[in-house]
């Protein structure tokens, strides 16, 4: 078992799609092309490892400041409500983030919740607290890892948490996407930003996102294990079982009603990396301000470029997921494979007569 936060992406070879010259939109990234280049938002993992069988973990999403007394403004959009997407309610009818948003493996979320309420109770400002709305999500990892023994506990939440920094974020099998799966490879946690001109002034918009079923495409092409000639090994989960969070985090002034129309580009998104939306998936986006102050500052005629940046920060996430994923063989000896750069590359430089 791996109980310490990531601080840092793990060393190796693995190259984003931007290394690969695979650039989405025109929108430029941020610095890191990361969530964090959101100011005062912080990323903490902790992967839960027992071999062969356990891949899980959980991953957290920290505003500076967020709590009971001093909430941020936010919104959720449902794109198939087949979850456990702990908090949802209240989000939605007050427009306000209390907590940080956490992510990990189905069965483990309502642990995973208690625990972030625990910590939220001994935080400064939070003495005399009586109510609080944890924001949970889950990624199903099911099919790599035993999703019953429910692994992540306590002291994994607190690590995430207590270890959230800034800077680049570790992506791949970490934290909460150490089993997840999507579009037929191994995947796991992604980012990446954009800074679009809103009015008279440029923001940031920073997104992170974990697993989901269909069938991949990268700039058109169509990629799946088969097409690349990779070993058919086992086969992949379907649609059904996939579960795909996306949290969204911007400085941009929006209060929870535009954040609303922002975290449904987030879903809308994913049909451009191929997502299948199945039944049993549960798709969802939560959209969260950093500027409680300036709520109302920007029409929404003034929001495209904006949504347009969503759109390709989301893309690029998938397809960052999958390249810093590694081939992971778990539970039951089910083994899904990474998505090579090379053959990747090679795809998608070959003509269009020759994909299979």
């Amino acid at each position: 078992m791996d109980p310490l936060p990531h601080r840092q992406p793990a060393p190796g070879t693995r190259r984003r799609a931007r290394d690969l010259g695979i650039v989405i939109g025109h929108t430029p990234a941020g610095p890191l092309d990361a969530i964090t280049d959101v100011p005062g938002v912080r990323v903490g993992h902790t992967s839960v490892r027992r071999h062969p069988d356990v891949h899980s973990g959980v991953t957290a999403v920290v505003p500076d400041g967020v709590g009971p007394g001093t909430p941020l403004p936010a919104a959720v959009f449902t794109g198939n409500g087949y979850g456990k997407l702990i908090g949802t309610t209240q989000l939605t009818e007050l427009g306000a983030l209390e907590t940080p948003v956490l992510l990990t493996s189905t069965l483990s979320a309502f642990r995973v919740a208690d625990a972030l309420v625990g910590w939220m109770l001994g935080r400064p400002g939070c003495e005399e607290t009586q109510s609080l709305n944890p924001v949970v999500g889950e990624c199903n990892d099911g099919f790599l890892s035993d999703i019953r023994s429910q692994p992540v506990g306590e002291e994994h939440v607190r690590a995430a948490l207590d270890g959230a920094s800034g800077g680049p974020v570790a992506e791949g099998c970490v934290g909460a996407g150490c089993g997840t799966v999507a579009l037929g490879f191994k995947a796991g946690i992604g980012t990446a930003s954009r800074t679009p001109g809103l009015g008279d002034r440029r923001c940031t918009v920073g997104v992170f996102q974990a697993n989901f079923g269909g069938t991949l495409r990268v700039l058109g092409r169509t990629v799946t294990p088969r097409s690349l000639g990779l070993a058919p090994g086992d086969p992949a989960p379907v649609a059904e079982t996939g579960s795909c969070m996306i949290v969204v985090a911007t400085d941009a002034p929006l209060d929870a009603r535009r954040l609303s129309r922002v975290a449904r580009r987030a879903v809308f998104a994913l049909a451009r990396t191929g997502a299948a939306y199945g039944h049993g998936s549960g798709d969802y986006a939560i959209a969260f301000g950093t500027r409680p102050d300036a709520g109302a500052a920007v029409a929404d005629a003034e929001l495209g470029p904006l949504f347009e940046a969503v759109l390709d920060a989301v893309e690029e996430a998938v397809l960052n997921s999958l390249l810093a994923a590694t081939t992971t063989t778990g539970f039951r000896g089910r083994t899904v494979p990474a998505l090579p750069a090379d053959l990747l590359l090679d795809a998608l430089a070959a003509p269009a007569t020759d994909r299979r």
